[in-house]
């Protein structure tokens, strides 16, 4: 991923397609290969909430009550992103960025360091993957590489839950 490679692999939900959240180049690569318009801003995942202050201008002080206590994977959409990919980002400049504690994510973003994109591995628009056997050929040709853990893990997580912090504490709930 450091040369701006694009990765398919398993998440603390669904499987997703990464990258480099740094990388204006590796970012673009991942809407052409989800043929999905980049005004549609993609979430990173990070491996511990101290990242968060990296990438969030002001962190709200209820996100962190919100990270403590979440018990199923949770992205929260912060305003004022920085350090991250500009075409990453939402048209308010907003970033979703959820803690994963999942085993395999988790050490993937300590040893790369910085946050990873991790959107779902399918066409936009077309039904997202909830196993590595539901990914198209598609999406896993136009990747640089596949992770081969969970591989024949046939479980169906779910998506995360969305909150949407706004300026002033206001929660706007987007998906359960």
């Amino acid at each position: 991923m450091n040369g701006g490679g694009v990765i398919l692999y398993p998440t603390d939900t669904v499987w997703g397609i990464g990258c480099d959240a740094t990388n204006e180049e590796a970012v673009r690569r991942i809407y052409e290969i989800k043929k999905r318009a980049d005004s549609k801003a993609m979430l990173v995942l990070v491996d511990t909430s101290v990242k968060v202050d990296f990438y969030v201008q002001d962190v709200p002080e209820v996100a962190w009550d919100l990270i403590d206590v979440a018990e199923k994977p949770l992205t929260i959409i912060y305003s004022g992103a920085r350090n991250l990919a500009p075409n990453l980002l939402a048209e308010d400049g907003s970033v979703g960025i959820r803690v994963t504690n999942e085993e395999f994510s988790k050490r993937l973003c300590q040893q790369f360091r910085k946050a990873i994109v991790s959107t779902s591995a399918n066409v936009s628009g077309q039904p997202g993957a909830a196993n590595f056997s539901e990914i198209s050929d598609e999406i896993k040709s136009a990747v640089d590489y596949i992770v081969g853990y969970r591989q024949d893990d046939m479980s169906r997580p779910k998506p995360s839950s969305i909150i949407k912090l706004d300026k002033g504490g206001v929660i706007k709930i987007i998906r359960e």
